[in-house]
C-alpha cells in the first residue's frame, strides 16, 4: 500500500504524531509513505507537542510546494490518503477542488483516482458551511472522520486518547493492526 499523509494546521497534532508513529511500527504493510505538513502545521506541531524531527520517521518528506511528488499525479498510484489532523481550511479548499498546494493537489487526485481519502476534522462547533462541506468531500468519495476519542479502553493519557481515533482511521484506511476491539 502506497499511503500520503497531509498535516495540516488544525490543532491536533496529537493525532499526526500518533499517526506517523504507528505507520512506522506498520511499514510492513506499506510500500511508500510520502508526507507532507502545511506551514502551521509544524507550528502546532511545536506548540502542542514538542520539537519536531522529520528524522524520527522512516517515511520520505515532501514540501508542501513540491508539484513533482509523485502523489502529485495518479499514475504514481498512492491508494489512500489520510490527512491528520484535516483543518476546516484544509477541508474546504479540497471540497472545492482548489490545488494551489501539494496538500490540496494530492486530496484532488485521491478522490479523481477514486481512491481512499480519509480526513481527520478537529474542529469544533461546525457551521453550516463546514457541514456542507463534509457533504460534498463525502458525496465525491471521501471519507470524513472527525477527531473524537473513545473512552471505553479507558485511555490513560493524551496519547493513547488519540490512539482510539487513529486506529480507527488505520482501520478505515486497510491496515491489519492490533487494537482495543468493542467485545473482545
Amino acid at each position: 500500500m502506497k499511503v500520503v499523509v497531509a498535516i495540516s494546521g488544525s490543532s491536533g497534532a496529537v493525532y499526526a504524531k500518533v499517526l506517523l508513529d504507528k505507520l512506522s511500527v506498520l511499514g510492513k504493510q506499506t510500500e511508500a509513505v510520502g508526507v507532507v505538513m502545511s506551514e502551521n502545521a509544524r507550528i502546532n506541531w511545536e506548540l502542542e507537542v514538542g520539537a519536531f524531527n522529520q528524522d524520527n520517521f522512516p517515511f520520505t518528506f515532501y514540501s508542501n510546494r513540491d508539484f513533482y511528488a509523485p502523489f502529485a499525479s495518479g499514475s504514481a498510484k498512492y491508494g489512500v490518503m489520510l490527512v491528520c489532523p484535516c483543518s476546516m481550511g484544509m477541508l474546504g479548499r479540497i471540497a472545492t477542488g482548489i490545488s494551489n498546494d501539494l496538500i490540496t493537489r494530492a486530496a484532488d487526485v485521491i478522490l479523481k483516482e477514486r481512491r481512499k481519502l480519509i480526513l481527520v476534522t478537529r474542529d469544533t462547533p461546525l457551521s453550516l458551511i463546514h457541514i456542507n462541506n463534509m457533504k460534498t468531500v463525502t458525496e465525491a468519495g471521501g471519507i470524513i472522520a472527525p477527531a473524537c476519542p473513545s473512552f471505553y479502553s479507558q485511555p490513560v493519557n493524551m496519547e493513547e486518547m488519540a490512539a482510539t481515533v487513529v486506529d480507527r482511521v488505520l482501520d478505515l484506511a486497510g491496515f491489519d493492526l492490533s487494537t482495543y476491539r468493542w467485545g473482545e
